[in-house]
């Protein structure tokens, strides 16, 4: 008998200790990870820094509320900000931050409309799960919310024609992360953005899965020459404790008013002061470094192996797909890398996902490629 809603399929085995890239299970196998609590714990588990800075803080106060100053709040959202007129609502998680985004939009512009993408993925609460261009989370759950259009993911022409000023905001991952690590094209998201700018639409980023150093700067946009509007951030933030953030331009800041919109434990201070550190690691050169040479080696060795069940590989940094033949051989492959000592994550319906820490070193890397590389091989 369990006690839980049966919502997740869960494996059999209860990850119990962690240190770097390596996990060990409650029978004490180890196991390579490459799946970062799904993009979340992107500097290893325990990281001693991050742990030193949490259990400072536990010795200091856990929550005070959102009525009162928080200087931590200030020095991350400083940080998020990185050096551009951003300023940032604190929650606990990229659902909540892509929830108040689409507040902020609407109240912002005073539409209602908003455009997302097929095959986007925005998080499981009504609004978020609204702009979500999946049907199949969608499903069974009666009407979301109205005034919501899908669009094809990299393509300007079907779109361009509803980019007018009924539209509050066009919303966008720059790698479509749930559905299969599709990549969004420079030139596409560059011309989305200028057209967006003409008709006074506000242009949201979604970096929950992204942001934070995944894609090899501190957010994925800052690789395609554009500065959005808004920006969704959370998974990687506090490197597995509870934090999301809604960045949004300082001339956006008077629409959320006080009362407007909150959050109980967003921006608490166990939350902050690991994400405060960070946002200090994952921009140093060493980590820059890292993320630059794995990602490296990751693509050439997995261009290098033959197999007739690859289709495609694709992905930027450490955010990696690789397009199987079907959902079975998926299937088979991710459960053989499991008895391997290597933990992956599925993507859409047929692509193996591979979101290792940002710290994995070469050896690890190495062996991880030799080991998909003998599966996919068998």
């Amino acid at each position: 008998m369990t006690f839980l809603f049966p919502n997740y399929q869960r494996k059999p085995i209860e990850l119990v200790s962690g240190k770097g890239c390596m996990v060990t299970d409650q029978s004490g196998k180890q196991y390579l990870d490459l799946t970062s609590g799904i993009g979340v714990s992107s500097l290893g588990h325990q990281h001693p820094l991050l742990t030193k800075a949490l259990k400072q803080q536990v010795d200091k106060i856990w929550h005070t509320s959102n009525l009162y100053t928080n200087s931590l709040q200030e020095a991350v959202a400083e940080k998020l900000a990185n050096h551009k007129d951003y300023v940032a609502f604190f929650c606990n998680s990229g659902t909540e931050a892509n929830e108040a985004a689409l507040k902020l939009a609407k109240k912002a512009t005073g539409r209602n409309k908003i455009l997302s993408f097929h095959q986007s993925f925005h998080g499981r609460t009504y609004g978020a799960m609204s702009l979500t261009g999946q049907s199949s989370i969608q499903q069974g759950f009666g009407e979301m919310l109205g005034e919501v259009a899908y669009f094809p993911f990299n393509d300007i022409e079907e779109i361009a024609d509803n980019l007018n000023q009924e539209v509050a905001a066009v919303i966008v991952e720059l790698i479509q992360g749930e559905s299969g690590i599709h990549v969004a094209y420079k030139g596409w998201i560059k011309e989305l953005y200028k057209l967006c700018k003409k008709q006074g639409i506000l242009f949201i980023v979604d970096e929950v899965q992204t942001g934070i150093g995944r894609t090899g700067s501190l957010f994925a946009y800052e690789q395609y020459d554009i500065e959005p509007d808004i920006i969704t951030s959370a998974k990687a933030l506090a490197n597995g404790l509870p934090l999301g953030a809604m960045l949004g331009k300082q001339s956006l800041a008077q629409t959320f008013s006080p009362g407007s919109h909150g959050s109980t434990f967003g921006g608490n201070p166990l939350a902050l002061s690991v994400a405060c550190q960070v946002l200090d690691l994952v921009q140093t050169p060493e980590i820059q470094e890292n993320i630059q040479q794995r990602s490296l080696q990751f693509f050439n060795g997995l261009q290098q192996i033959s197999s007739k069940k690859i289709i495609d590989i694709r992905g930027k940094g450490l955010m990696i797909g690789i397009e199987l033949t079907d959902s079975l051989v998926l299937t088979q492959v991710m459960n053989q890398l499991e008895k391997h000592g290597v933990l992956t994550l599925r993507a859409g319906k047929n692509v193996l996902r591979l979101l290792p820490p940002l710290t994995i070193s070469q050896a690890e890397v190495a062996k991880a490629l030799e080991i998909i590389e003998e599966v996919l091989a068998g």
